[in-house]
């Protein structure tokens, strides 16, 4: 594998980044991801890393996942290995993260979620 593929550790991953949306959906009215629009964003998202070639070993992974426990920030997307964790509300948020952070390593300052919100 390449440099490209080496986590902060300097170790080898199977892919440079991987993005995980929380897409957990809360039924006991308790706000959740699901209710903003976190699938939609998950579909964007996958579409758009597959469109700009980027998708696959060595490259990125796109994930959906269960509650990230970051309920209050939400709709939630973290990516790793940076740990980065990005707040978003719509499409071009979701363009934004790919282009900036998924193809080119940076990260998008405007949309990270705060250090101390959790659930």
């Amino acid at each position: 594998m390449s440099d490209s593929t080496k986590t902060p550790e300097g170790k080898t991953g199977y892919y440079q980044r991987h993005i995980f949306f929380c897409l957990n959906d809360r039924t006991n009215g308790e706000e959740s991801c699901a209710h903003h629009g976190a699938e939609d964003a998950f579909a964007r998202c996958k579409a758009a890393v597959k469109a700009a070639g980027l998708a696959g070993p060595g490259k990125v992974r796109v994930n959906k996942a269960g509650c990230l426990d970051r309920c209050a920030g939400g709709p939630i997307a973290v990516v790793y290995p940076e740990g980065t964790w990005y707040t978003y509300v719509d499409a071009s948020d979701i363009d934004e993260i790919v282009e900036s952070h998924l193809k080119n390593g940076q990260v998008v300052e405007r949309l990270l979620t705060p250090p101390e919100v959790g659930r």
